[in-house]
């Protein structure tokens, strides 16, 4: 979440005119995050995000905003979008296409406890089999191919010793598919920034802009990276097994699905180390930017490669 598209309070009072949420009281824009524009909008009657998408199509964003109101009327915890006067949840601002959904209640949480993890992996689960009814479908825009693509773009401005990790790392990925994988929706990006809680409860999952259809279980090795690694990469077990315990009493893993859960790991780990180097390497312009370090990433990768075996048996004294 970025501000790319700077908005003025005139546009922004003709823009809100369009929706029956009262007088605008106050805006501002929010500098975490780093693909599209966003502001917390305030109204007499609501208190909303607006968001200006930079890069996603409608077409795309009829997908995210309708998954986002499925998910919230099955009883998910997320931000229902705002339809307009003319029943959409898509409008247009300063040239961008733009949205208002609900701003949930509660905070991000930096550092997270063996109850947060519980929390989320419990609501990540309920999410993945609430996706199974949804009628929309979309690919994942930086799956495998895109990991590949990109690494091989990036290889020429790296230092000799990531451009080894990365060669190998992109040799493993590509000999440990697995194509025949329980899939649906996923979130693609639940990290710390994109979850609310008050206090240990969690009040919402946010930004879906990232929603695709992909397998479940990767979708689960993206979240445990972030929510689960201390600051050398390796995996908190006290945290994981909340996080992943709480899953798995919901949806059960597959056979597949656990001999898969090593490569997912390290294969999310790429997947986000890859995408941060490409922010770094090739910042975007914008009015108030944040870009994020790609050698956390790095770090969780490396831990990932040296830890395979503990993944496995993790699972194993789960039960899963």
């Amino acid at each position: 979440m970025s501000v790319f598209t700077p908005v003025q309070e005139g546009e922004l009072r003709a823009f809100l005119s369009q929706y029956p949420i009262g007088e605008l009281v106050s805006f501002e824009g929010i500098a975490a995050g780093i693909e599209n524009t966003n502001y917390f909008v305030t109204t007499t009657d609501h208190q909303l995000v607006l968001t200006l998408f930079e890069h996603h199509t409608p077409d795309e964003l009829d997908y995210f905003l309708g998954l986002m109101a499925h998910l919230a009327e099955y009883g998910v915890p997320t931000a229902h979008p705002l339809a307009n006067n003319q029943g959409r949840y898509l409008g247009a601002l300063n040239g961008k296409p733009a949205a208002l959904v609900q701003r949930l209640a509660g905070s991000s949480v930096e550092h997270p406890n063996a109850a947060h993890c519980h929390e989320l992996g419990h609501a990540l689960a309920r999410f993945h089999l609430a996706g199974v009814n949804y009628p929309q479908t979309r690919a994942p825009d930086r799956g495998p191919s895109w990991w590949f693509k990109t690494g091989h773009a990036l290889m020429p401005r790296l230092s000799d010793e990531d451009r080894v990790l990365l060669e190998s790392e992109l040799a493993y990925q590509r000999a440990h598919r697995y194509d025949d994988l329980p899939r649906g929706v996923i979130h693609a990006d639940l990290f710390r920034d994109n979850a609310l809680f008050d206090e240990d409860k969690l009040t919402g999952i946010i930004d879906l802009y990232y929603a695709c259809n992909d397998a479940w279980v990767y979708d689960l090795a993206v979240t445990v990276n972030d929510w689960c690694s201390e600051d050398d990469g390796h995996l908190n077990e006290e945290r994981a097994r909340a996080l992943i315990g709480a899953y798995q009493k919901v949806r059960p893993f597959t056979d597949t699905e656990r001999q898969a859960w090593p490569v997912m790991l390290r294969g999310a780990a790429l997947r986000f180390w890859l995408s941060r180097l490409k922010d770094k390497l090739y910042p975007r312009d914008g009015e108030m930017t944040f870009i994020k370090d790609p050698d956390e990433f790095r770090r969780v990768l490396i831990a990932r490669i040296q830890t395979t075996e503990d993944a496995v048996q993790l699972l194993e004294t789960l039960g899963c």
